[in-house]
């Protein structure tokens, strides 16, 4: 069951997370230094999910990492909406792993 919300979330949230992670890191990547290495996490958690289809991929040190280094997904709080949306979406892609 939770592949099956796994993979309807990553659906729902890939293509806006594809968007939104470079535009974020490019503006809030000065101040947050932390968020280019989300991004790069990100890329890499991207690529395995694509590479799978519907399999479920390996990504419990991507998650884990992404959690150590954002806090737990904690919000900055002189950040845009979009930067908050990252960390949503990626909350709950971990969330349903």
């Amino acid at each position: 069951m939770t592949n099956k919300l796994f993979n309807k979330a990553g659906k729902k949230h890939l293509k806006t997370l594809e968007q939104y992670v470079p535009i974020v890191a490019k503006v809030h990547g000065g101040n947050h230094p932390e968020f280019h290495e989300v991004r790069s996490l990100f890329d890499t958690i991207n690529k395995k999910i694509k590479a799978t289809g519907a399999a479920r991929p390996e990504l419990t040190e991507e998650f884990a990492k992404l959690r150590e280094i954002t806090d737990n997904y904690t919000v900055p709080g002189d950040v845009c909406e979009s930067y908050e949306a990252v960390y949503k979406m990626l909350a709950e892609l971990d969330q349903l792993y």
